[in-house]
């Protein structure tokens, strides 16, 4: 009895650089894109972190943008523009919202404090103490009447919302106060701040006179981010990112990543992850346990503020950027049932695309029809069917590629055409080329061609030269080519057009391997040890 015929086996090749990381495929996963444009720039996005503690109450469903001379109240639920407060004579800066989403504070050009209500947008309270623009404001993670600010008046204080006015003062910065945050953890009731006199401080409020502790930068401090574990404070000045160790009361590590000055930090992915926006227009991406870029993204606008908002269960929902030319990006990662519904609307959309809607559709119905005959089949089981065991297998054979049919039946030229013309992937061109060597017939496929036939064989040669996985193999068709055609080059311009594109393509190749060789000459002999 004569031996079945095996499906022909796929070349294997070695894995290739990976294009993208798993964490840059989580960061592509903000797809749904959203542009909200405003008439200024947006300097300052507001998302209450969820407090450490679970005994205390959040309840807030907004996040909060400052733009020009407004608020604007957007729900993380719907993306949509809740609310829009205007109460302000001048430039507002830093609205911040309470976690319970109730309470929001902001600051303005003319030194005023100003608390709102968030449903009803009626004025709280006002704070006049500041003589100089306020351009930060927030709210304590622990005390939900307990709130800070800073100046350009060189002064940072601690307000308490049923009094008039300031409990403490902290003074010593020597120039404006563009940046402060509270203290997570037990370190709260203390404050961070940074200033343009190139200086982070450290405050407590039981000595407001003297910073507990300062750490000099070599430029101005945009902004300061304290970490979740209350020993750890983040400042950019100019391009750098600075990580301070308050224990040991020196830098741990010095982040070169942008080009222009860091205008905005924050955190995402509970923590584990720092997202840091610049007027280069980049937001990149870090670990925190090294400090690796893992990720980034480009904006068409220098960036001014930014903030990852967090949805149920503390995960990272959306990625909201506020560029200078007064655009707000947000974009939103979608999980669950969302994402699969996503998927499957891409998958219909390209099937209309490329006009294959109808196979579309086909295949979507006879996999439920598939599956309504899975579920009947289950519907007997147990019902005592007799069970019948036969001598003869039963399993339809696999079906065989019409270029596999000509290859066994010898005509190579035939197997070959049909390969170009169904546009196949480049791995299975690269199998039957394969099986062609081991059978010494490549030159029976590529001889006794036309211009226009030949043409697809050498622009696929061309194509994959380059490549180190198909170079060996390319390398043999094109001296067979060669060898076959080069006679015919000058009466077909076609064919030169194509042989002279190869001949640019090898020839970049040897120079970058010549480079390369170079290269490592040179490190060996820098790593070779000295006598």
């Amino acid at each position: 009895m004569a031996a079945p015929v095996e499906k022909l086996q796929q070349v294997k090749l070695p894995s290739g650089v990976t294009a993208t990381t798993p964490e840059q495929t989580y960061w592509k996963s903000f797809k749904s894109s959203q542009n909200v444009p405003a008439q200024a720039p947006v300097t300052h996005i507001s998302f209450p972190q969820p407090p450490n503690n679970p005994l205390l109450p959040t309840n807030n469903d907004y996040f909060v943008t400052t733009t020009g001379t407004r608020l604007q109240i957007f729900s993380i639920r719907t993306r949509k523009l809740v609310k829009t407060i205007t109460r302000f004579a001048d430039t507002a800066h830093s609205g911040e919202i309470r976690r319970d989403g109730r309470v929001m504070v902001a600051g303005d050009e003319t030194g005023k404090i100003q608390v709102f209500d968030v449903n009803s947008r009626a004025i709280l309270k006002t704070w006049e103490e500041h003589k100089l623009p306020v351009w930060t404001t927030k709210f304590s993670p622990t005390e939900l009447t307990t709130l800070m600010s800073a100046s350009d008046d060189q002064t940072v204080r601690l307000w308490d919302l049923p009094s008039q006015v300031s409990t403490t003062t902290f003074v010593g910065h020597s120039d404006y106060v563009r940046s402060g945050s509270f203290m997570p953890g037990t370190m709260s009731n203390m404050i961070v701040t940074g200033s343009y006199d190139e200086t982070v401080r450290l405050w407590d409020p039981r000595i407001p006179n003297k910073a507990a502790m300062i750490f000099k930068h070599a430029a101005p401090v945009e902004t300061v981010l304290p970490m979740p574990s209350g020993t750890t404070v983040l400042a950019s000045a100019d391009n750098q990112i600075s990580v301070l160790d308050l224990v040991a009361g020196k830098p741990l590590k010095i982040i070169k990543n942008h080009q222009k000055t860091v205008t905005s930090l924050c955190l995402a992915t509970n923590g584990t992850r720092l997202v840091s926006g610049g007027l280069d227009g980049h937001v990149k991406i870090l670990e925190t346990s090294a400090w690796n870029v893992v990720a980034g993204k480009k904006y068409p606008s220098p960036v001014l503020s930014l903030n990852v908002v967090t949805g149920t269960n503390s995960e990272d929902k959306h990625l909201v950027v506020g560029m200078v030319s007064g655009v707000l990006s947000i974009r939103t990662r979608l999980s669950g049932q969302q994402k699969v519904k996503a998927r499957e609307r891409e998958k219909e959309m390209q099937a209309l695309i490329e006009g294959n809607l109808d196979d579309y559709d086909k295949k979507n119905n006879k996999r439920s029809r598939g599956d309504d005959k899975k579920a009947r089949r289950l519907d007997f089981t147990g019902e005592g069917a007799d069970v019948i065991i036969e001598s003869r297998k039963t399993s339809k054979p696999k079906r065989v590629a019409q270029w596999e049919n000509y290859l066994r039946q010898g005509k190579y030229q035939v197997a070959l055409d049909v390969v170009f013309d169904m546009n196949l992937p480049p791995v299975t061109v690269l199998t039957l080329l394969t099986a062609l060597r081991h059978r010494s017939a490549m030159r029976a496929a590529f001889q006794g061609r036309d211009e226009i036939t030949v043409q697809p064989i050498l622009t696929w040669v061309a194509k994959h030269i380059k490549d180190p996985r198909y170079v060996n193999l390319c390398v043999d068709s094109a001296l067979l080519l060669l060898d076959l055609y080069s006679e015919h080059v000058t009466g077909s311009p076609d064919l030169a057009k194509t042989f002279k594109t190869l001949h640019n393509r090898v020839r970049i190749e040897v120079e970058r391997s010549q480079q390369a060789i170079m290269t490592s000459g040179m490190l060996e002999l820098l790593l070779t040890p000295m006598p």
